[in-house]
């Protein structure tokens, strides 16, 4: 997948690259402390099937995923999110 697309709904599931083990998408937008400091992730997953486990949540950018699976429910909800999330990224990441 490697270029830089639309973010995925909530629900969609993924290998990454390198990846072994399916991730559903469960978070987006997700900011997060390592280390002392906080970090700035396109998204939060948890493991497919299994789900959430709080000790292992994966957190990843759009860059990272290698193939889509599945993609999540989408709906003007989610199209209204997606354009106030890309503002805010072009406004404060890169």
């Amino acid at each position: 997948m490697n270029e830089k697309k639309e973010l995925l709904p909530i629900g969609s599931i993924v290998y990454l690259e390198e990846g072994t083990k399916k991730l559903m998408i469960v978070g987006r937008g997700v900011v997060y402390e390592e280390d002392g400091e906080d970090k700035f992730k396109d998204y939060m997953a948890c493991l497919y099937p299994e789900g959430i486990d709080p000790k292992e949540t994966i957190f990843f950018d759009q860059e990272d995923i290698d193939q889509l699976v599945f993609k999540g429910y989408s709906d003007e909800e989610e199209e209204r999110f997606v354009k106030l999330y890309e503002d805010w990224v072009k406004e404060n990441k890169k």
